[in-house]
């Protein structure tokens, strides 16, 4: 359990770290991207999140940022590009509610 969490904190900063690297050329979507992994992270804290929960959400934000690196790598963000981009960090933002409420919590003995 203690590894798993690590290993999702870990997986967490790296992501914010390329996120950083990558820079943005939209503060709002920035913001979002870490107020999201905030919030996944307080759920692993919790236990409100499992780990398997908690994986699958760190692959959503990764595949976003990827997805965000690929369209800026022409140098800007069309609002094509950034209303898909918001689209995906609704998408995200939902399942992170969803797996913060459920019934299933992390064991935490």
């Amino acid at each position: 359990m203690i590894k798993q969490t690590y290993a999702a904190i870990a997986v967490a900063l790296l992501t914010l770290a390329a996120t950083a690297h990558a820079g943005t050329s939209d503060p709002v979507i920035q913001q979002r991207e870490v107020n999201q992994q905030t919030r996944i992270d307080q759920g692993i804290r919790s236990g409100q999140v499992t780990p398997h929960e908690a994986g699958r959400l760190e692959a959503q934000q990764a595949r976003i940022q990827q997805n965000e690196a690929r369209m800026k790598s022409d140098g800007t963000l069309t609002k094509r590009e950034r209303t898909k981009l918001t689209r995906e960090q609704n998408r995200a933002s939902r399942n992170i509610y969803r797996k913060k409420h459920n019934n299933r919590t992390a064991d935490r003995t």
